[in-house]
């Protein structure tokens, strides 16, 4: 190494070579230093990921985020071996172009976490300058909410076939709570005066939801069914009694949806955009909504909800200036 390093410097600068050898060789006799083979992840990029990480936990980040950042910078670190300060837009181009196969909304959101990171780089002058800063994020189709009809969810209640699964549905509808907010809750968080519950959603923001009057009997039921002592409000059926996993409420919500013959995905996501569409629909307003859902946006909330022709017209025809 001392030989190369006294050779390139040759090429710029008439100098001793010997002499320069051995003073080299006493400077780097007081530094560790360890040759990065071509098929290994740079230490480097690898540091600077986990202060990364680091650092959006100390700011409170949801561990669902964390989770999702540090898998897709593994792999971006195990794909781009390469010092963080030598990395250019070109290598990002490079390895995003090697998911072609995907859709253009998780492509898109792989570059997001990378324009997160970098600009992060950047901003605490840990690099000079952010290879994300021109890259754009890709266009993604808007579609339509998947949400439920009156009909649909009717039939998902009729298909209901224990009490467990009939709570699940009525308190995920009701509230319009994310998977992570409902399957996070304790029987105690349940405050039976205002038939409502205090959650946790993104950003570590707390916010109430409620709970309609068929869900709270129904919630009750499921409860009173229950002889374990779990603090959990949604548990697995097999002992020992656990805290069900978002996979298990996932599994759950699909089995009430095959059983009525709905045949498009129906999953606890899509509850949620049932409970915003069906409530728009009957005239709440989106600020309230906005609220219930723990969007920071309206424009979000907007997203969440398909408004019916009906509701369309309705609309029109009361606030129209004639």
């Amino acid at each position: 190494m001392i030989s190369q390093i006294t050779a390139y410097i040759s090429e710029l600068l008439p100098i001793n070579v010997d002499k320069t050898k051995n003073e080299l060789s006493s400077i780097i006799t007081n530094y560790h230093i360890t040759k990065v083979e071509q098929d290994e992840v740079h230490p480097d990029l690898t540091e600077k990921i986990q202060l990364f990480l680091a650092t959006k936990k100390l700011e409170g980040l949801a561990s669902s985020t964390l989770e999702g950042y540090a898998l897709e910078l593994r792999i971006f670190s195990e794909r781009v071996k390469k010092r963080a300060e030598n990395i250019t837009a070109a290598d990002i181009r490079v390895f995003l172009g090697g998911y072609s196969h995907l859709k253009m909304s998780t492509v898109g959101k792989k570059l997001t976490t990378l324009k997160s990171f970098f600009s992060w780089l950047a901003g605490e002058e840990l690099i000079q300058r952010d290879p994300t800063i021109k890259l754009k994020t890709p266009k993604v189709e808007k579609r339509m909410s998947k949400a439920l009809t009156v009909v649909e969810l009717e039939r998902m209640r009729i298909a209901c076939k224990t009490v467990r699964q009939r709570a699940f549905l009525e308190v995920l509808y009701a509230t319009g709570c994310r998977l992570s907010e409902v399957q996070a809750l304790n029987i105690k968080d349940i405050n039976h005066q205002t038939m409502s519950f205090r959650v946790i959603g993104k950003g570590n923001k707390e916010r109430e939801v409620y709970l309609s009057e068929r869900a709270f009997i129904h919630l009750n039921l499921y409860l009173e069914s229950r002889d374990d002592e779990c603090e959990a409000l949604m548990v697995t059926v097999r002992r020992p009694i656990r805290r069900l996993s978002k996979r298990g409420i996932q599994d759950e919500i699909r089995k009430i949806a095959r059983a009525a013959g709905i045949e498009k995905k129906v999953s606890p996501h899509t509850m949620r955009h049932t409970f915003a569409t069906l409530t728009l629909n009957n005239g709440a307003e989106i600020a309230a909504v906005q609220e219930l859902l723990g969007h920071s946006s309206p424009e979000t909330t907007i997203r969440y909800a398909q408004i019916t022709e009906e509701r369309k017209r309705q609309q029109h025809k009361r606030f129209l200036v004639q």
